[in-house]
This record gives C-alpha cells, sequence and structure tokens, in this order.
C-alpha cells in the first residue's frame, strides 16, 4: 500500500511515498512564500502561492503513483492563517517567525507577557492565537475571517474541498491556549485573552477528514511529531534531537507529563511528545561562519562559505582544554524573548577560532541537553538517543559534543525528508 506525505516547510516544501512502511520516493520545491513588509517583527508568507506549490508536488507524485491510498500532511507549526466561511483564506500565513506578539501591550509588558499572565496560559512570540489576540487589538484581522489554522490545516481543508479547518490536536496544541492534558482549547484562557472561543477551529473527530481523487485525506499533523514518528524506531525507548534552522528536543510518553521549559504535545494516535525548542538552534553555527565570512571580507578576502575552512580547522586540531563557554540564546527563548546570547570564560588564550567553534557547538548540545535534564527532573526515564536534521548529519564534531553532552552514543536516522515521510507513516498507520 502507497502512502504519501507532505510536509510545508518554512523554505521548503516536500512530499515522500512510502509503500508498506519503506521509503520509495520523494520531491522537494522551494517556498519562496515570504513577504516583504515595512514591520520588522513581521514574517509572512503567501498561502496561495505555498498552496499551489504543495497541490503540484502532489500531482506530480500521483502521475507516477496513481494507486497512492491515503495523504498525510504536515508543515511549519505555530503560525496562522485566516480563513472565510467559504475555507477561503483572506490573510497571509504569520508564520511561527512572527514576532508582533513581542511588541509593548503596555510600557511594562509585551504582548506575549500580558497574554501568559493574564491566562496562566503560556503565549510564546509565534503562537498563532497569541499573534490573533494582537491583530484583534490592532484592528488587523479580516472582516470576512470566521475562523483560523494552520497551512498544513489549510492544505488537507483543500486537498478535501472543506469549507472549514478540521485540526488534529498536535496542530491544535501548537497554536496555544489549548488544554494539552484534555486535548481541547481553554475557554477560559481563550476569554481571558479577549479571543471568542467561537472563533478557534474545530478539532477533527477522526483521523480521516476527506478524500482527494481516491485517497483519504488524515488531518494535518505537527511537524514535530510527525518527524518524531519516523526519526525513532521505538518511541517509547528513544529520544530525538533534531538540529536544522532551528533545534529541538522530543521524548515520548504515555501519560501526561508536564517538565520545565518543555511543551507536552499531544502525539497523533495517543500519547504525548515533551518537546523543547532553540529558537536559534542551527543558526547559532551558520551565525559563526557569518562571523568568520564577514571578518574575511573586511580583510579583503571574498568567499561564499567558511565551512569547508571551519570543518579543516576542526580536522586539523584536536579539541583544546580550555574551550570558553557560550551560551547560544542569540534568539531567546519561547518563554521570554529578551535573552540573549554570550561567551565567558575567555583568555589570551582561547580567544581563537577553533575555540570559538567549539564553545558553539557545546553551547548547542548543552542548550538541548538542559530540556533532557528537565524531563529526567520531571520523573522521565533514559532513553536511546537518536539523531536528525541536516546541521547535525553534516557535522561529525558536533555529533560528538552531542554525545558529550547527553553521556550517550548518538544514531542518527536514515534522514530522508522525516516530516513528510512520519506524515505518511501516520496515515498508513491509520489502516485506512
Amino acid at each position: 500500500m502507497k502512502t504519501l506525505g507532505i510536509d510545508i516547510g518554512t523554505t521548503t516544501i516536500s512530499a515522500a511515498v512510502l509503500e508498506d512502511g519503506q521509503f520509495l520516493a520523494s520531491e522537494t520545491r522551494a517556498n519562496g512564500a515570504f513577504i516583504p513588509s515595512t514591520l520588522t517583527c513581521a514574517r509572512e508568507q503567501d498561502v496561495e502561492k505555498i498552496t499551489q506549490i504543495a497541490l503540484s508536488v502532489i500531482e506530480t507524485l500521483f502521475e507516477r503513483y496513481p494507486d497512492i491510498h491515503s495523504i498525510g500532511v504536515t508543515g511549519q507549526m505555530h503560525g496562522i492563517l485566516y480563513v472565510d466561511a467559504d475555507g477561503n483564506a483572506v490573510s497571509p500565513l504569520y508564520t511561527w517567525q512572527d514576532a508582533r506578539g513581542s511588541l509593548p501591550h503596555s510600557k511594562t509588558e509585551s504582548w506575549v507577557q500580558y497574554l501568559t499572565r493574564e491566562t496562566g496560559c503560556l503565549a510564546a512570540v509565534g503562537f498563532g492565537l497569541a499573534t490573533h489576540a494582537h491583530n484583534l487589538a490592532a484592528g488587523l484581522v479580516p472582516p470576512a475571517a470566521v475562523t483560523c489554522c494552520t497551512i498544513g490545516d489549510y492544505l488537507a481543508m483543500r486537498l478535501c474541498g472543506l469549507a472549514a479547518p478540521r485540526m488534529d490536536g498536535s496542530n491544535a496544541a501548537s497554536i496555544g491556549f489549548f488544554d494539552a492534558e484534555h486535548c481541547a482549547f481553554d475557554q477560559n484562557a481563550l476569554q481571558k485573552a479577549g479571543i471568542d472561543p467561537n472563533f478557534v477551529p474545530q478539532l477533527a473527530a477522526e483521523p480521516v477528514i476527506g478524500h482527494f481523487r481516491n485517497a483519504a485525506v488524515c488531518a494535518a499533523i505537527g511537524d514535530n511529531q510527525a518527524s518524531f514518528l519516523r526519526s525513532v524506531r521505538d518511541k517509547t525507548a528513544e529520544m530525538l534531537v533534531n538540529v536544522g534552522t532551528g533545534s529541538q528536543f522530543s521524548v515520548f510518553t504515555p501519560h501526561y507529563l508536564q517538565a520545565d521549559g518543555l511543551e507536552t504535545r499531544p502525539m497523533p494516535g495517543g500519547g504525548y511528545l515533551l518537546a523543547g525548542a532553540s529558537l536559534c538552534g542551527g543558526r547559532a553555527y551558520a551565525l559563526l561562519e557569518q562571523f568568520f565570512r564577514s571578518t574575511a571580507s573586511m580583510l579583503g578576502t571574498e568567499t561564499n562559505s567558511c565551512y569547508d575552512a571551519m570543518a579543516r580547522l576542526l580536522d586539523e586540531n584536536p579539541r583544546p582544554d580550555d574551550v570558553p563557554a557560550v551560551c547560544t540564546l542569540f534568539e531567546g527563548t519561547r518563554a521570554d524573548s529578551s535573552l540573549t546570547g554570550s561567551i565567558s570564560g575567555l583568555t589570551t588564550h582561547n580567544f581563537t577560532p577553533l575555540h570559538l567553534i567549539y564553545g558553539v557547538m557545546d553551547g548547542m548540545a548543552d542548550e538541548l541537553h538542559r530540556m533532557y535534564t528537565a524531563y529526567r527532573q520531571a520523573g522521565g526515564t533514559p532513553k536511546r538517543l537518536i539523531g536528525s536534521g541536516n546541521g547535525l548529519r553534516q557535522n561529525r564534531y558536533l555529533q560528538q559534543r552531542f554525545e558529550s553532552a547527553f553521556g550517550c552514543p548518538l544514531t542518527l536516522s536514515d534522514g530522508r525528508e522525516e516530516a513528510a515521510a512520519g506524515a505518511a507513516q501516520f496515515a498508513a498507520e491509520q489502516q485506512i
């Protein structure tokens, strides 16, 4: 049986076809849907452009494999778009990177700080309903809007020809003001945030919400959950660290569990995923490369990339003993966007490129290890360590830093379109 999964990422749109659970084929296109804005905090994308690219990818794979039996959908979480009564998008996609939630609500609080205090629920920058609360107050909600949803929900709705989204709990939890333990939007929190509880999307009663051609279409699931499903072989015995543009720590628990600094997210099919996200993640290493490139340019040497030179430096030198401590919170955290990165322990001997490279890699690994520590302190049990994401896969020294931080071996996942393949796997597991 063939299943197709599609992943609407921030910069790419990818699809994978599985046959009886085995990877068969994939297709990837550039997203390229960002919309220029005069607001420095805005990170918006063109919904129709994304939808057309995604539909084109799906049509291409259906031409090659017309016997596709089911479709799973995933994509960038947290962000929202507005939908009218006919199921049409009437706004751009306010992505997970959109930072209007960090704008001042008052002289002493940002919007997310105000919403967190007022509702008792974490309202993080980029969470769709925090963005919506700001838009309500600023008069930015389109008059025709009757509900909102993630971009994955919108694509699934369009595939099925529905007039309203049907949301899986894994996506619903990502937009905020959601009671994960009872898998429902928190009505009291919504009202305190000034949001009409009737405005939020309905949850899907069943995994299958309709059909495209003859294939059953499942409600979209969160990309974190989809990647986890495909990256680990045994979700009960393994935990996942992913390093890409951002980075995440994820571990499954069959029962509801809360851990400091981690989100408890509903897992499609039951149970929960404890997940922590580093907003900078893999970009920390990219920022260091950009610094080296700028330094080379200052000295009159133009280069397109310093990554090879950084790798060569690591290959030719052992790890120093006096690596400085680098905190990689260069974009803060979801709970506090005002936090910043730092470098400490610098001396006249260790202010070198080699020391800084190791310091940044240590900081990246330590940030996710602190999430693992919080999980253990909450009563979680040790798991085997699985790694995914190109930032980790393409850097064996970073792999070593994760092994050192976590104190156990790291095994890489197969790395083939993990989110898209995870969505396809979820669709196949529904036995539809």
